[in-house]
């Protein structure tokens, strides 16, 4: 019995290696830093928690849930709101089980054969999977420092757009988390509305925006609602990943492709789920501050450190990720599993698209304290790739 040929499209090896030696690793005895995933370390707000343990007492807790309840959309559209200055209507507003089933199930409510979906290169995995889960076609736009890792719209041949169905885009983004401003955000509507795309925002890291910045939702462009949606979550800004719960925004009209897809492919998120989700989208927001400068500290005392010893990675500007440039020769690979042997597990920037290639994901996953210990240990890696393994850092870095 063979499995469906898009499976062949689906590689986890890259990952399945690094899984293979860190746990070598771990069975000699040595400490492994994991900054490869990621999975918030911290809990999410008190008020979260307490409600779950009170509403899952509760006997009438357990029915299928169906779809979101209306006091999870309406506590969606306060969020937006208060957050993001986007007034919205509850009919505006789908839950979905965590953005990524999210996006998978997208491309299956919106893909043919022949259409195509231009995806950010470097990307989340996610974004080309789900379009080769579609059977649809991919074109890969180059996010480039020299372009600020923003797609360069006019590069896009005129063919490809008038082909396309689908765009996505994600600011800050992940793994590269810089942010889009409003000029790029204007440009990207009026393409959209130009050749008749689906705009497609993930905006999960959209609450972890840093050095006094404040993060913009695509549906504050004027005409955005014609042609973009949004998807957001819970995981990464209440710290709710393992709750699966998420959430797309946008006109009625284009979410409800996704709408009817989901009425055949789930029964929705448990009942005390949502309603902890309903409480603390509606709360006073100081949890999101206080979770957004531990961030930023951890941000700072990493790079520093990578700063001091002559590694100038680029700053990020938001999200969980440090996007770290390796020096020209260095393979983003090679420089993984050496990593392992210093005790830290990172991602090559190579599995996220070809123009990752070069770079390595680190995520801040970890206390300070922990991150100060894995910025040493990636310095000690950094100098294996000398040439002159007695030279200074700058060396073997850009």
């Amino acid at each position: 019995m063979k499995p469906s040929k898009k499976l062949d499209q689906l590689s986890t090896s890259i990952f399945s290696q690094l899984l293979v030696k860190k746990n070598q690793k771990l069975q000699l005895g040595q400490n492994i830093i994991d900054l490869s995933i990621g999975s918030p370390d911290l809990p999410p707000p008190d008020i979260v928690k307490k409600s779950l343990s009170e509403h899952v007492l509760e006997d009438g807790a357990y029915a299928y849930p169906l779809t979101g309840t209306e006091e999870f959309k309406q506590a969606v559209t306060y969020f937006y709101s208060q957050r993001y200055h986007v007034d919205l209507q509850t009919s505006n507003v789908l839950q979905i089980i965590g953005s990524q089933e999210g996006l998978s199930h997208l491309a299956l409510a919106y893909l043919d054969q022949e259409d195509v979906v231009i995806v950010p290169d470097p990307g989340y995995p996610i974004y080309e999977a789900s379009v080769q889960i579609a059977g649809a076609q991919i074109y890969p736009v180059p996010l480039i420092e020299d372009n600020d890792f923003l797609p360069d719209l006019s590069s896009i041949p005129e063919d490809v757009a008038m082909k396309a169905k689908m765009m996505i885009l994600n600011f800050p983004g992940n793994p590269i988390p810089t942010l889009a401003t409003r000029e790029f955000f204007e440009q990207v509507i009026e393409f959209g509305l130009k050749y008749k795309i689906l705009i497609v925002h993930d905006f999960a890291y959209s609450e972890l925006i840093f050095d006094q910045q404040k993060p913009l939702s695509i549906l504050s462009i004027p005409k955005a609602r014609e042609t973009a949606i949004e998807f957001n979550s819970l995981s990464k800004s209440f710290n709710m990943a393992g709750c699966r719960i998420a959430y797309v925004v946008g006109d009625e009209k284009l979410i409800e492709p996704l709408a009817i897809l989901k009425s055949h492919m789930d029964y929705g998120v448990f009942l005390p789920i949502q309603k902890a989700a309903a409480l603390v989208l509606k709360s006073d927001f100081h949890f999101l501050d206080e979770h957004k400068r531990i961030y930023q500290q951890r941000r700072d005392t990493f790079i520093h450190i990578l700063h001091d010893k002559g590694w100038n990675v680029r700053k990020p500007e938001g999200g969980m990720f440090v996007w770290a440039k390796l020096r020209e020769d260095v393979r983003s690979m090679d420089f993984a599993f050496k990593a392992i042997d210093y005790g830290v597990l990172v991602t090559p920037g190579v599995s996220f698209g070809a123009y990752g290639e070069g770079y390595i994901r680190l995520a801040l996953v970890h206390p300070e304290d922990v991150l100060e210990q894995a910025a040493e240990r990636l310095v000690q890696c950094v100098g294996f790739f000398s040439r002159d393994s007695s030279s200074h850092v700058m060396n073997v870095v850009e």
